[in-house]
């Protein structure tokens, strides 16, 4: 949770902290029901999913730090509704958390848009030193104010971001007119055409079919997620762009937040900081794995070649970068800090 959330989440722990002082505190905790908390995701719930593997560390945190206190109800699959939908539920606390790529809440906050632009990031290390730090907690401030929801953690997806196709297009020009399923974001639709690809934004709940029944080509995602959702029964090629390393994030509502109680808040806090820790080492490990285990299973790897990259590099900050900067001027001072964080 970056700092600006903290504060906000702790601001009554100093008074539950002198009601335990005074002795009244633990015989009321006992009294406490159990607050059973609703999290959303759209990934199926396996090893492989990045969202589950998240969920899986912090129940167990929870468990081992308050008992009963706090349960995790996890709802995968898109069980709760489709993601655009479910980001609404969390803003009015009818679903209390969601754990996603950051992609999705650029619907209500667009300036989260500049995580998703081409080659913003090097690798997840430089991720994790960005949403760390400033970058961060400049985006959970303006979650609060413009959704009244709160960033609780930035994890790690299960690998960067590639192309996947069912015939091979695996170069700048080879990629010209074909159809990717993409996130329903500006900054992935911008990344793709310039790219030169035509980007179809459907519901990734819709994406099986649609590339099995040729509505599009293929689409971009990681090697995890792809052989999490079988999509490798349905494409064969992969293109290693590399092209985004996008942050998952867990977020929740003012209202579910204070569904916790205060004496509470400091465990919670410390449980899913500590699940994320160790989501982040899964996340290189779980990537790795994945793209051995989809080589095992049929699919063919094409290396981005040094001069696409570069090319793709340039386009994506003279063209994009600039442009996005003056449209959401809070994220001016952004490019610089990620920057700044490359180590």
């Amino acid at each position: 949770m970056q700092s600006t959330s903290r504060r906000r989440f702790l601001q009554t722990a100093s008074a539950a902290s002198l009601a335990v002082a005074g002795g009244a505190l633990p015989s009321l905790a006992r009294a406490q029901a159990p607050v059973a908390l609703r999290l959303s995701s759209s990934m199926p719930a396996n090893q492989n999913a990045a969202h589950y593997v998240w969920y899986q560390y912090l129940a167990e945190n929870l468990k081992a730090s308050m008992g009963e206190q706090i349960r995790i109800d996890y709802f995968p699959n898109n069980q709760l509704g489709k993601e655009s939908d479910v980001v609404q539920q969390v803003k009015v606390g009818a679903v209390d958390m969601m754990v996603t790529g950051s992609s999705i809440w650029a619907t209500v906050l667009p300036e989260l848009g500049m995580l998703d632009l081409g080659y913003v990031f090097d690798n997840f290390d430089h991720v994790g030193r960005a949403m760390d730090g400033s970058v961060g907690q400049s985006f959970d401030s303006l979650l609060q104010k413009r959704a009244g929801c709160s960033v609780i953690t930035w994890g790690y997806s299960f690998g960067g971001r590639n192309v996947f196709t069912k015939k091979p297009a695996h170069s700048l020009a080879e990629i010209k007119g074909v159809k990717l399923r993409v996130l329903p974001t500006p900054a992935f639709m911008d990344t793709f055409k310039l790219m030169g690809a035509v980007p179809t934004p459907i519901p990734i709940g819709e994406l099986y079919m649609a590339a099995q029944t040729g509505v599009v080509d293929g689409f971009e995602h990681d090697c995890a997620t792809v052989l999490a959702s079988k999509y490798d029964e349905v494409v064969k090629s992969c293109w290693q762009t590399q092209h985004v390393f996008s942050p998952l994030v867990v977020v929740m509502g003012r209202r579910s937040l204070d569904k916790i109680p205060a004496n509470l808040r400091p465990a919670f806090q410390k449980a899913a900081q500590d699940a994320t820790a160790k989501q982040r080492t899964v996340a290189v490990q779980t990537a790795a794995r994945a793209e051995q285990e989809l080589k095992q299973r049929g699919m063919t790897f094409f290396p981005m070649s040094p001069a696409d990259r570069e090319t793709a590099r340039h386009e994506m900050q003279t063209q994009l970068y600039a442009n996005f900067a003056k449209q959401y001027p809070a994220t001016a001072p952004l490019f610089p800090a990620i920057a700044a964080a490359r180590g």
